[in-house]
């Protein structure tokens, strides 16, 4: 009954942070792309499986590549934000489904992905259903967008998100999400591949990219007013020409799963 409880806890977290996620989470490199043509065999013809895809932010990585995306999502808020941004699209599909179910045909799609989304997922049966939906050599990729912990500003940011947290958090690598034994458990091997990654934000953008994360106060909760002081006095302290830089690690975690 608990793990149940925590699984659907999980599916509803962003349910009131969707308009922050989809405006202010970072991008993903356009360099994934190129590393999964001239690595993994990507092409425009290659189905591609988005699994708790939230907004939509990686889905359209590969839309604007001229994939075939099912983008697999049981967030309603966070699936309806991705169906209004994505839906002009022809090659978009929004699928209410979860990484243990996602009702997607079996041998279907060349290659799944899920960004900032693997620690939901139960590992066991996650497996099995990406075995089922993937097609004979098929690949698997697992993408966070890591902070840097850069001295200064990104310091800082680190410090009053550490402050303002209302349960316990960390800026973590995927592996600290996850776990190295259970990364080598779901995949047999994989293989780790990390790129660059920015944001340049104005104040805006930067209390935006703040309220995205669900472990922060909203609007009206108590210690919001506080963390947004804080975030007003760091932005000037480290703005220039009104903008400030937070700076990523996109992490990228693949491999081809064993049965």
């Amino acid at each position: 009954m608990g793990g149940e409880a925590v699984e659907e806890d999980s599916k509803k977290r962003f349910s009131n942070r969707a308009t922050y996620y989809t405006q202010y989470r970072p991008r993903y490199p356009e360099a994934i792309l190129t590393f999964m043509e001239n690595e993994l065999g990507l092409s425009e013809a290659s189905v591609v499986a988005d699994i708790g895809s939230g907004t939509g932010i990686l889905t359209e990585l590969f839309l604007k590549h001229g994939n075939p995306v099912y983008s697999v999502e049981p967030n309603r808020e966070m699936r309806k934000a991705a169906e209004g941004l994505l839906s002009p699209y022809p090659s978009f599909r929004s699928i209410d489904g979860t990484a243990e179910a996602t009702t997607l045909p079996a041998a279907s799609v060349d290659f799944v992905t899920a960004a900032q989304a693997f620690h939901w997922f139960d590992p066991l049966k996650t497996h099995g259903e990406f075995l089922r939906i993937l097609k004979p050599h098929g690949w698997v990729l697992l993408i966070w967008n890591t902070r840097k912990n850069s001295p200064g500003f990104m310091e800082e940011y680190e410090r009053l998100v550490s402050e303002y947290a209302n349960r316990a958090h960390s800026r973590r690598t995927a592996k600290d999400k996850v776990g190295d034994q259970a990364l080598s458990s779901f995949f047999g091997e994989y293989k780790v591949k990390t790129f660059s990654n920015s944001q340049v934000l104005d104040f805006e953008g930067l209390a935006g990219r703040l309220l995205s994360s669900s472990y922060l106060p909203l609007p009206g909760e108590t210690r919001y007013n506080s963390m947004i002081h804080a975030l007003h006095k760091l932005f000037d302290t480290y703005q220039e020409g009104g903008v400030v830089p937070l700076e990523y690690e996109t992490e990228t975690y693949y491999g081809q799963l064993n049965p």
